[in-house]
């Protein structure tokens, strides 16, 4: 009964709409030509409004009953810790969450030791980071669908680390990134990310189109992905990767791990280049720097750098303890982020390969909140570590016993962001 009043309901307001009196016109031709005339008829732009009214309502009644209507969910309130500061922040909702097993050919496994680390958590919302520096601009923002604080490039030039890198041969360089384009329109938005070796590290305009003078590479990232290397004498190899494309208001990943003269460069879990003889020999790289040229204006955060090549054979059996900072979780979360698949493959390829050692799996946090939640935290997150390892590396369950530290054993004061970093860590420890 409800349902054919709500019909008639609709139908008289139908007719109220059109400022027409039911008397003087017959309804149904009325609808008829106005469907075959809405396109041009602007006069009647009321009835338009009325009719797609009309017929949304009356499709619903027919795809609906009762019962399903119970059952529908309220709409959910959104997340106001998340709000982005102004309405160009908004980005796409987020796409599935990557699982472990799609890293399965994700070889990408970060340097031993944390040189630098900022996910802009102690810079307030629309400044600049102090360990930053522009010919551009910048500030630190939130977005709606991506937590903590994001550091946005905007305008065009560059932007780098203040002090520059100081770095041995071997070292990894990783962050998110989330692209964001100025022009909706515009599909073809790249954005730069250089490494070079610099006379001043600290002069961002050294070398024009050219950073530095001692060489490096200059890549690009967006609708593809291309590189240029060069040295003191000009450009020695270029290429491109057209099927690496980023779509504006995704989240990425970035990872660059340099040995030597040699460079791998992925997107996710994708390697997208490998260029064993990109840097001259001998040649240290002492700056990195975004390059902007306005048409995007990346969103970047967990910048990490990290140098020299984990031995984790060596610790593990012969020294007797692995400290790892390659294994992640996101903030106050226990399950395994996919990007650590590179390295719990090589610590489980040596379990594998000598089934006759026991290791303790614990975990560490730093002391950002509450003592008891970080304890209970960093004993959830080593019996991840250990399930991962069983489930997806055919580990023996039976010789891992795991364990969590929470903040109680600090190996850096807990005042900056890379001490922060050095203290969230996951150890093995073989018994």
């Amino acid at each position: 009964m409800k349902t054919y009043i709500s019909v008639i309901s609709i139908l008289v307001c139908f007719v109220l709409l059109t400022g027409t009196s039911t008397a003087q016109i017959n309804l149904r031709d009325k609808i008829k030509n106005q469907t075959n005339n809405r396109a041009n008829n602007k006069a009647d732009q009321g009835i338009d409004k009325s009719l797609d009214k009309v017929e949304e309502s009356i499709g619903n009644l027919f795809k609906k009953d009762k019962k399903e209507e119970d059952q529908q969910e309220p709409a959910k309130e959104p997340n106001t810790d998340q709000q982005p500061t102004d309405p160009q922040n908004q980005v796409k909702p987020a796409a599935a969450t990557p699982s472990l097993q799609t890293y399965s050919k994700y070889d990408f496994i970060p340097g031993g030791k944390v040189m630098f680390f900022d996910d802009f958590t102690e810079t307030a919302v629309g400044d600049f980071p102090p360990n930053w520096n522009t010919t551009a601009s910048g500030e630190v923002v939130t977005n709606n669908m991506y937590p903590g604080n994001w550091f946005k490039l905007i305008g065009e030039g560059c932007v780098a680390l203040d002090e520059g890198l100081k770095l041995t041969e071997n070292y990894t360089i990783e962050f998110d990134v989330i692209p964001y384009v100025v022009d909706a329109g515009n599909v073809s938005f790249e954005y730069g990310f250089y490494l070079y070796s610099a006379q001043d590290p600290k002069d961002l305009n050294e070398g024009g189109a050219v950073p530095g003078n001692n060489g490096g590479i200059k890549m690009s990232f967006g609708y593809r992905a291309t590189y240029s290397a060069y040295n003191e004498e000009g450009y020695t190899i270029s290429g491109e990767k057209d099927d690496a494309t980023m779509e504006a208001g995704k989240k990425y990943r970035l990872s660059f791990w340099v040995q030597k003269t040699r460079l791998r460069v992925y997107q996710d879990q994708v390697k997208i280049f490998d260029l064993p003889k990109v840097f001259k020999a001998g040649m240290q790289c002492n700056q990195m720097r975004f390059e902007l040229w306005g048409e995007s204006a990346p969103m970047i955060t967990n910048f990490r750098i990290a140098a020299g090549l984990p031995d984790t054979r060596n610790k593990l059996l012969t020294e007797g303890k692995l400290v790892t900072y390659g294994i992640y979780f996101d903030v106050n979360k226990d399950v395994v982020k996919p990007e650590s698949y590179g390295t719990l493959k090589e610590i489980a390829t040596i379990l594998n390969e000598v089934p006759d050692v026991k290791v303790k799996i614990v975990g560490h946090t730093d002391s950002d909140g509450d003592d008891a939640k970080n304890m209970d935290l960093s004993k959830r997150r080593a019996a991840s570590v250990k399930a991962e390892l069983a489930k997806n590396f055919g580990v023996n369950a039976d010789r891992i016993v795991t364990d969590g530290m929470g903040e109680s054993q600090a190996v850096a004061p807990n005042d900056t962001p890379v001490n922060k970093a050095l203290n969230r860590r996951v150890e093995f420890v073989k018994l």
